[in-house]
């Protein structure tokens, strides 16, 4: 082990490439390397989003999630703009289907104009059907801001000015123990050593398990892993959405249920559902890993929400098992859509972080060790928000050198 770094940052998703580049542009003179298990980056959460560039509406107002989206939403453009990634900000519509969800629709639309978003406008069922001519809701509104992105390009850009700036991208090495010496810390893989002076946990699905290694008490909260499934739209089609159609989300369930998304490569995708995945990176029906389904199972916080939110959680899981259950979903925004119309999609797992007493965690969490920063949880908007995440993770890295 012949080198030394000043930090070393694991994991190779957007949150932890964005992080690496801030700290080098802030700072350049550190020393840097970047972990990442798998043989790519954007492997896992940023790999398989829909790719959606998040206005910032559903944040309450000045939580980290709030500001961050706002402020990272205008860092990512401008990002894209000078790299030549293409966007699109298309904007959508959310639509409220039955009486009961209008004041949840108009506390949404309050909501984003506390944000700071301009633009909105309030629909009727035929100012609607201007923007998506085979909707069905009886009030929406419209958000101009909202965009889509191939987040997988994002992150190789990212990747690629980091080892211009002269970071080291360590690809393929898994993280298995963080022991401390005198001063630094030992990341230890299944190939080799690395000492720093300090570690920046970006690992996602497997955040809570990086921060435990970084410190003795025991952690307040647990990764508890949601499959996201999708259907595409056939592309004779497609005609039916033109670009992205949300529902009124369910206010209790930090979910936005299942909407209808153009994306920037070409092809619609409907969805996801939210159900519980059997292993951390549970893509598939049956992809289970029994320890790592126990130790969900058996945290305290995962029981309580599930006792919670059963029928939710029972309603996500039938319509991962029955497509017309998924079909007739979709129908409540756009009824003409058949279950012929539906081809099998990808998959997403997010990593919901949730605590000891049953909270799943509604904003991000950062979490600072004496010789660790630990980002524990950052799903969605944290595509959108990364540059900004990674300027306040760098900020709070650099008070240290």
């Amino acid at each position: 082990m012949d080198k030394v770094y000043d930090i070393v940052v694991i994991g190779g998703g957007i949150v932890g490439l964005a992080t690496a580049l801030k700290i080098q542009e802030k700072n350049p003179k550190l020393k840097l390397a970047i972990i990442e298990k798998e043989a790519e980056v954007a492997m896992h959460q940023t790999g398989h989003n829909s790719g959606v560039i998040h206005s910032g509406l559903y944040y309450k107002p000045g939580s980290l999630k709030a500001t961050n989206c706002i402020k990272g939403y205008d860092m990512l453009i401008d990002f894209a703009e000078k790299e030549g990634i293409p966007y699109d900000l298309c904007g959508k519509i959310v639509v409220a289907t039955r009486p009961e969800q209008i004041p949840i629709l108009d506390g949404l639309f309050e909501r984003g104009k506390q944000n700071g978003l301009g633009g909105f406008k309030m629909l009727n069922l035929a100012q609607m059907r201007e923007y998506e001519p085979h909707v069905q809701g009886i009030k929406g509104f419209y958000v101009p801001q909202t965009g889509i992105i191939n987040y997988k390009l994002v992150c190789e850009k990212y990747a690629e000015k980091v080892r211009k700036k002269g970071g080291e991208l360590v690809l393929g090495q898994k993280v298995i123990e963080i022991r401390k010496n005198e001063k630094n810390s030992i990341v230890i893989t299944e190939q080799n050593f690395y000492e720093t002076k300090l570690v920046i946990n970006c690992a996602g699905l497997y955040s809570d398990k990086v921060a435990r290694f970084t410190q003795k008490e025991p952690l307040h909260l647990r990764i508890v892993p949601f499959r996201g499934e999708y259907y595409e739209i056939k592309p004779e089609k497609q005609y039916l959405v033109k670009n992205l159609i949300y529902p009124v989300p369910d206010p209790n369930f930090p979910f936005l249920g299942v909407h209808f998304t153009r994306m920037i490569g070409g092809g619609v995708e409907a969805g996801p559902n939210a159900v519980l995945a059997f292993r951390r990176e549970g893509y598939k029906k049956m992809d289970i890993n029994a320890k790592e389904l126990w130790q969900t199972l058996t945290w305290p916080g995962f029981q309580k929400v599930a006792a919670k939110y059963w029928r939710t959680g029972m309603g996500e899981m039938y319509r991962s098992f029955s497509k017309a259950a998924f079909t007739k979903a979709l129908q409540e925004l756009i009824p003409e859509i058949t279950a012929a119309d539906l081809i099998p999609g990808g998959a997403g797992v997010r990593a919901q972080a949730c605590d000891r007493d049953g909270g799943l965690l509604d904003d991000f969490s950062i979490i600072e060790r004496p010789n660790a920063i630990n980002v524990c949880n950052a799903p969605s908007p944290a595509a959108t928000s990364s540059l900004s995440i990674g300027e306040t993770v760098a900020d709070l890295a650099l008070k240290r050198f």
